[in-house]
């Protein structure tokens, strides 16, 4: 009976076979030795060779069992715990830099400026709730509810998809005074 083994190896924690020698002290038991096949003890004959030749067997492709698809987040989930990170003052601003366009990465160094999110005490600001709308293809007006203990804030913010079918954020708002515009701008 031919047995194939496999291990999982995209498992967290699992760990490969123990060590099984039979030399060292409280090892494992011995395992049997593999079968083997008979040896052909003929004398070669004029039409076989002399020689003998290994034949070749394919090896056999473990079986590794089909694990369920991971759900991909939504391009709404990872940007309001981005922007989340950088208005709490857990990351940089320029964390955002490679997923921002426009103005928007202007808007967002001028809120977490501020830090309107950070807290010194209590409770760290989670996202509580995400809702969206899509005014048209390939963009989604995001909303966020971010709560830090008993307090609740808003944010919202804007997500175009571009030409390299990449999601990056073009407008940033939180609850309060908005940033001035300037001629610039």
């Amino acid at each position: 009976m031919n047995k194939v083994m496999t291990r999982a190896r995209n498992h967290p924690g699992a760990r490969p076979p123990g060590r099984r020698d039979t030399r060292r002290p409280g090892a494992g038991p011995s395992r049997a030795p593999h079968a083997t096949r008979p040896r052909d003890t003929r004398p070669p004959t004029a039409t076989a060779p002399a020689r003998r030749t290994a034949v070749q067997v394919p090896p056999q492709t473990p079986r590794r069992p089909v694990s369920p698809a991971v759900p991909q987040p939504r391009p709404t989930d990872l940007f309001a715990d981005r922007l989340l990170a950088v208005l709490t003052g857990q990351r940089p601003v320029h964390y955002m830099l490679r997923y921002t366009a426009g103005r928007a990465y202007d808007d967002l160094a001028w809120l977490a400026e501020r830090g309107p999110l950070r807290t010194h005490h209590g409770a760290r600001p989670v996202v509580r709730d995400i809702g969206y709308y899509v005014p048209s293809p390939g963009a989604l007006e995001v909303f966020a509810r971010i709560s830090a203990g008993d307090r609740l804030r808003a944010m919202a913010f804007r997500l175009e998809q571009g030409t390299d079918l990449r999601w990056r954020c073009t407008a940033v708002e939180l609850g309060g005074p908005a940033r001035p515009r300037t001629q610039g701008d």
